[in-house]
């Protein structure tokens, strides 16, 4: 009897142990400028376990310095030797963008962290975690005209992830009535703004909008502080973090900006949907990591793993990994999510929308005693 047992177990261990292995190809910027972001997108995705969806999953994680053509470099590989049947990644606007063309050529999915990729109609391989800039920017511009605001001066990164700040800003501004009366740009890698800065001070501006991420957001504050300089100030989701905070330190004080709602899960209603799995992956990111689960990119990683747990299952049934007809699939599924709660909030994809998540993922923020606190 215990021989049949065994033997039992034994076939039924069968196929699982037959199903091919999922290759996950993962490029982040955990070095270089945008590090402060990439970094705990990783410490998320080492949370994880050894399969994903039901089945052995192995991740393949480069680091692509923060630039776009090590990202795209990246991803080619992560095809090419990896055999990644999916790429997550990656962190900057401008490296994700360079990923999803490879996406595309290949016709591998992406599950991109950084918003306002390509639409639909362009990249049907590309999905996007993050809110669009277009999202954020709306609640930055709307707690303006509450304040009275009717002078900005912009000052942002001269890439792709600037732009899109700046293109969102222009158009809601004008609906509310304000006028931006000066435009700066700065490179993530500057050391310094102050030439800038000085130009956005000539303006008096009642408020200045900084359309940057990560811990060089800061630096626009901190050549503002040198110059005794002090209007409202408000930036992206991408400045939201604890890097941000001890880089800036006292010259980032009272600064507000939108953000996912990981940052804040503590302080939302035990009713908002996403609560439970924010503080969930908090306490695990803790656990392992120290204080700093709370950064939205590394809620962004996390929610590609849900995304991709939520669609993997329906993509099996049309083929194992390792083939273009489970490659295929899985963008169908992906494209097909309905409701699938993340840490930021619920997502939906459609035919048209890749990058879906709405108003109700925003929260604003504003920095008091060196911590991020909603703004009521």
């Amino acid at each position: 009897m215990k021989v049949l047992k065994f033997a039992l177990l034994v076939l039924g261990m069968t196929p699982v142990m037959a199903m091919a292995q999922l290759v996950v190809g993962v490029t982040l910027s955990t070095t270089g400028p945008a590090a402060s972001l990439g970094v705990p997108e990783r410490n998320a995705l080492g949370l994880l376990g050894d399969t994903l969806g039901g089945v052995p999953v192995r991740y393949v994680i480069l680091d692509d310095a923060s630039d776009p053509t090590t990202a795209a470099k990246n991803a080619q590989r992560l095809i090419a030797e990896d055999k990644a049947d999916v790429l997550i990644g990656s962190t900057t606007f401008p490296s994700a963008r360079s990923v999803a063309a490879v996406a595309a050529q290949h016709q591998v999915p992406q599950i991109a962290l950084a918003p306002d990729l390509p639409p639909a109609s362009e990249n049907p391989w590309t999905f996007s975690v993050p809110q669009t800039a277009a999202t954020m920017t709306a609640g930055v511009v709307d707690h303006m005209a509450k304040s009275g605001v009717k002078k900005i001066a912009y000052i942002g990164f001269a890439d792709s992830l600037g732009d899109s700040f700046y293109s969102a800003l222009v158009p809601l501004a004008k609906e509310k009535g304000i006028e931006i009366v000066a435009t700066e740009k700065y490179a993530r890698g500057d050391r310094s703004a102050l030439a800038q800065v000085t130009k956005l001070i000539a303006s008096n501006p009642d408020a200045v909008f900084i359309g940057a991420s990560g811990t060089p957001a800061a630096l626009p504050l901190l050549n503002m502080a040198e110059r005794s300089f002090s209007v409202p100030v408000y930036t992206t989701p991408g400045a939201v973090g604890p890097e941000f905070l001890r880089v800036g330190g006292k010259a980032v004080e009272n600064t507000i900006a939108p953000t996912g709602l990981i940052s804040v899960a503590d302080q939302l209603p035990d009713s908002t949907t996403s609560k439970a799995v924010a503080g969930t992956f908090i306490q695990k990111y803790d656990a392992k990591y120290g204080s700093g689960g709370r950064s939205p990119f590394a809620g962004y990683a996390y929610d590609a793993y849900l995304l991709l747990e939520a669609a993997v299952p329906q993509a099996l049934k049309a083929g194992q990994p390792g083939t273009p007809a489970f490659r295929t699939a899985l963008r169908d599924a992906l494209e097909n999510t309905k409701d699938v709660v993340g840490t930021h909030g619920v997502y939906s994809y459609s035919a048209d929308q890749h990058n879906s998540i709405d108003a109700r993922s925003r929260a604003l923020v504003q920095v008091k005693n060196g911590e991020w606190i909603v703004v009521q």
